[in-house]
């Protein structure tokens, strides 16, 4: 399988954000081509040490690392890529890897 993990940190509009994410966003993540599951992880989220700032994690999951690549080069994955960017918050971070279980 493959994943995005996308790190949301604490928004400077929290209420903004919940509403747009909800209203908006995830309707364009679920028209992504190639998606098999999406996941979200809502805050706070904490470390096993301490508090991070982290608001919400969403996890996108694939078969491959070629179908999530190319489920975000389609124009319903840049749609969600580009609304990512609407909203309010700073220092969202993406991570793409591979898992195997062990």
């Amino acid at each position: 399988m493959a994943r995005l993990l996308v790190i949301y940190p604490t928004p400077t509009d929290a209420a903004a954000f919940d509403k747009h994410y909800a209203e908006t966003h995830i309707a364009l993540v679920y028209k992504i081509p190639g998606l098999k599951k999406f996941e979200l992880s809502k805050g706070p989220v904490v470390s096993p040490t301490a508090a991070n700032g982290v608001y919400l994690v969403a996890t996108l999951h694939f078969e491959t690392m070629a179908d999530l690549q190319a489920g975000l080069a389609t124009p319903e994955g840049q749609a969600a890529a580009a609304d990512a960017q609407t909203l309010p918050v700073e220092g969202t971070q993406m991570i793409l890897f591979e898992s195997h279980e062990a």
